[in-house]
């Protein structure tokens, strides 16, 4: 995972949401490379030194923002362009990202006979020159020169803002800074989230002339009051969003390319292939877990899928897994990367800053979710090499005792990252201890110490990685500043209750296809930020605490990448296995069907806050175990017992579980007691013998 191959490359080209476009070389290539380090290196010092808020923000807003034009295509089709040969400045279906070939419907499970090109000295896979064309550099000048010009007198900008006496330089470059920050998105994420920042943009221009009984309507604003809400405080381009980019998402990146570069993510792959050798279910659990712990390097599900498949799908196919149940497994394990503490999404950073909680705390909310969600995939893992007949397969890795005792201390930083946040310091401190701690015990590897040359590549490659959440997260401002101003975040969840006639049941199944739709257009952390200051409050407006809707949004946020028509993780595994997307996508579902379920038992029930590690700890062990049965019921239910009174039986079973509260916990168990006994009798009929 060092390094990705030329495929994984061309296929985080064509699936992942937030990748760079191009590879630059030359001198170029390592002027970027600098400049990323640098800006890595201020966000580590930032931690012990603090900086102003807005001054940090914008500070760090100045570098990355030039580096997305240089490093982003635009993947315009210009008219003048010549159409012959290659394009590499062409999008593919994620606008400004290069993709890889549309895969043929039922592609062979290996490559193609007639490889791409090998990378050319610049790293681009098409061969072709590909380094930033004048509008790249003359957008990338214009976006520092409109984020120096308020820090050059910090002090009388924000004066002049809060005064509403913005001058005419001020907005012009209030407008130009959004344009670049839409021009961004797009080329990073694609057109989606653009134009929804461009609708809400339009409504803060236009609301006032809605008719006054509307619900959604507003006084209406001027460009001026616009450009000050969104440039010149912290409710805008600048807000929390663009705080967890500059802070938790960038430090955590970091860390996660030393872990990589120092050899970690090798260590966890074969760990993951020595713990789980003798078995027929032995290759499923092994993906599985070798996602678990490669999702606290890359923190991208489809990266994880991208990486784990292209060494494990050869594990799985020899040991007798049909294509699409392999892209299942890959897909649910690379997902769970996201879902998986000790570092979760960059939406998880946003819940601990909305909360103004410890990111601990967070943790601690995601623990027994986690915990579920895996003991789903296990389960149904254990089911299916019985129905498909899988066997063992003997792998090349040395014992899981002796790599413990070589390499376990690649555990030690992660673990220290817990134990610094339990002594009160905070995220930022523990993890750049963490990764100091990391980078040290590197030397402990001849083949993997942390020299100046790697310590630089490190640096560059976190700042790079976080390049398209920055942009995200900026542009996410737009989204926040509108609704703040003209409150239409409140209006938007009184429609959502009054939809509902006020029933909390029905209310959070809305709340739930609509953060999953959205999450079809726009990335996790987009989509979490948009659904949480909209359908945030309509839950809370009817009794869930703002921890429960939050963990409910982002779940449901994180899903939308598993979630069909689009599931991004599972077309990714598909493309590795050359199974059929489709069916790819409903193994996928399957396999994480827990995660789907698990968060209305903590939004409706009274209990449901054991499940988030809230209350007396015989409560919440109490909970986990009744939540347990519940997975193991649906387990049953999706694929683990043949007839349909069987699974209809142990679904019913799983809901009543789900409820957490005594009556309908007895009543769970007795269905599922039936459902068994149903299924053991006329197993018995089948079999007389």
């Amino acid at each position: 995972m060092t390094e990705p191959s030329h495929r994984e490359a061309e296929l985080l080209a064509a699936h992942e949401q937030e990748r760079p476009a191009r590879r630059l070389g030359g001198r170029l290539g390592l002027g970027v490379r600098v400049v990323a380090g640098l800006l890595s290196a201020y966000s580590l010092v930032v931690v012990f030194r603090p900086v102003e808020a807005l001054q940090n923000r914008m500070t760090f807003l100045a570098v990355a923002l030039p580096l997305v034009f240089l490093c982003y295509r635009s993947g315009a089709r210009l008219p003048w362009r010549r159409r012959s040969g290659p394009r590499p400045d062409e999008a593919g279906p994620v606008a400004g990202v290069t993709t890889a070939p549309e895969p043929a419907p039922e592609p062979a499970p290996e490559p193609a006979p007639e490889p791409a090109p090998e990378p050319a000295p610049d790293g681009v896979a098409s061969g072709a020159p590909d380094r930033p064309t004048v509008a790249d550099w003359l957008l990338a000048a214009a976006a520092l020169a409109v984020l120096v010009l308020p820090l050059a007198d910090l002090d009388a900008f924000r004066e002049r803002g809060s005064g509403a006496a913005l001058t005419a330089l001020d907005v012009t470059a209030g407008l130009v800074l959004t344009l670049l920050l839409l021009e961004a998105v797009r080329r990073t994420v694609g057109r989606s989230l653009a134009v929804i920042c461009v609708v809400f943009l339009l409504y803060a221009y236009y609301g006032g002339y809605l008719p006054i009984g509307w619900t959604i309507g507003h006084r209406g604003f001027d460009l001026a009051q616009i450009v000050s809400q969104l440039y010149t405080g912290t409710e805008g381009f600048f807000g929390v969003p663009m705080q967890v980019a500059a802070s938790y998402i960038i430090l955590f990146t970091v860390y996660g390319a030393v872990l990589d570069l120092s050899g970690a993510s090798r260590f966890f792959i074969d760990l993951s292939f020595a713990a789980f050798r003798n078995s027929r279910s032995a290759p499923g659990r092994t993906v599985t877990t070798a996602g678990f712990l490669l999702g606290t390097v890359s923190g991208s599900g489809v990266a994880t899928t991208v990486s784990l498949g292209s060494v494990a799908w050869p594990v799985l196919r020899r040991a007798g897994y049909p294509r699409e149940p392999a892209g299942g497994i890959l897909a649910a394990g690379g997902i769970g990367a996201i879902l998986s503490p000790p570092t979760l999404g960059a939406a998880a950073f946003i819940i601990a800053e909305y909360l103004r909680v410890s990111y601990l705390d967070v943790l601690l909310y995601a623990t027994v979710p986690t915990l579920l969600y895996y003991l789903g995939i296990f389960l149904a893992i254990e089911i299916d090499s019985r129905r498909f007949g899988t066997r063992a397969v003997q792998v090349d890795a040395p014992r899981a005792g002796r790599l413990l005792l070589r390499f376990g201390y690649h555990f030690s930083s992660l673990i220290l990252i817990i134990v610094l946040m339990a002594l009160d310091r905070s995220a930022f401190q523990a993890v750049v201890i963490a990764t100091a701690v990391a980078l040290a015990l590197s030397f402990l590897d001849p083949r993997h110490r942390m020299g100046p040359r790697r310590v630089g590549r490190a640096l560059a490659k976190g700042a790079l990685e976080v390049l398209p959440v920055t942009a995200v997260c900026a542009a996410a401002g737009i989204i926040v500043g509108v609704i703040t101003q003209t409150g239409l975040g409140l209006n938007l969840s009184a429609i959502i209750v009054d939809v509902a006639a006020g029933n909390l049941v029905l209310t959070t199944v809305m709340s739930g296809l609509a953060v999953m739709l959205l999450g079809l257009a726009v990335p996790v952390t987009a989509s979490f930020i948009i659904a949480a200051v909209i359908i945030g409050p309509a839950l809370t407006a009817l009794g869930v605490s703002q921890a429960e809707a939050y963990m409910f949004v982002f779940y449901y946020a994180v899903l939308s990448e598993v979630s069909p028509p689009t599931a991004l993780s599972a077309v990714a595994a598909a493309a590795i296995t050359g199974g059929n997307t489709y069916r790819t996508m409903m193994m996928t579902w399957r396999y994480t069907l827990p995660a789907f379920l698990v968060p209305f038992a903590f939004v409706l029930t009274p209990n449901g806050q054991a499940l988030l590690g809230q209350g007396p700890i015989g409560t919440v062990l109490l909970m986990a175990a009744v939540s347990a049965v519940a997975v193991a019921a649906l387990a049953l239910a999706t694929g683990g017992i043949t007839g349909t009174t069987e699974r209809l039986l142990a679904a019913a079973a799983a809901v009543l579980l789900l409820f957490l509260e005594p009556v309908p916990i007895v009543a769970g168990l007795a269905v599922l007691a039936a459902a068994v006994a149903v299924h053991l009798v006329r197993s018995r009929r089948r079999d007389p013998a």
